[in-house]
This record gives C-alpha cells, structure tokens and sequence, in this order.
C-alpha cells in the first residue's frame, strides 16, 4: 500500500497531467527547426552559405571553431546564449521563442 502512495505522490510532484519538460539542447526536432529558421532567422541569415546577409551566413555553423559574432566556441550553450540575447542588430529571442522552439532551432543548425 506504501507503494502506491509513494507512486501517487511522486506522479503528483513529477506531473502526470501528460505536459513534458521543454527538450534539453541536443533533443529538438531538426525539421521544426528548419520551420522555425525559415520564418524567424532566413531574412537575416543564409543557412546555405556563408555569405553574409544582414548577419552571417549560418552554413557550416557546428563545424566553426568560434562565433563569428564574439568570438566564443560554437556550443550549445553558447548558441542558445546568442539566441536569447541578441545583439550586433539581432533580436533577442528570449521571449519570442519556447524553450522547445530554441531545441529545435539548435538541432537545425547542426545539421547545415
């Protein structure tokens, strides 16, 4: 009986209304990711090329040593860092976008 209880408890604690914790970096959806680049990062950022739009061009992004921007190490926290606060005339994207939304957008960037 004492099992039940501790298992009622702890789906009350954890949540077992079916809602899911935003996905940690590495776990987004790539292909909503590239929805999300096309409608909120495309006019600035070619994903294609390097070639600089109004903000560099995002091709190969992973594969850089440094940010082109402030020169830290391409890393997820470092990208979602960027993502947030903006700067150099980008917007910030802290409140435009969800956690999972900013997953997402990261997992797209790996893969151009």
């Amino acid at each position: 009986m004492k099992k039940i209880l501790y298992l009622v408890i702890a789906c009350f604690l954890v949540g077992c209304t079916g809602a899911t914790a935003p996905p940690a970096a590495g776990e987004g959806d790539a292909a909503k990711g590239k929805v999300i680049f096309d409608q909120q990062c495309g006019l600035c950022h070619d994903a294609l090329s390097t070639n600089k739009k109004m903000g560099p061009g995002l091709k190969g992004l992973y594969q850089a040593p440094k940010l082109s921007t402030n020169g830290k190490p391409v890393t997820d926290a470092n990208v979602l860092e960027k993502i947030n606060t903006g700067g150099n005339g980008m917007s910030p994207y802290r409140d435009m976008l969800s956690d999972a939304e900013k997953a997402n957008l990261i997992a797209y960037l790996k893969t151009i």
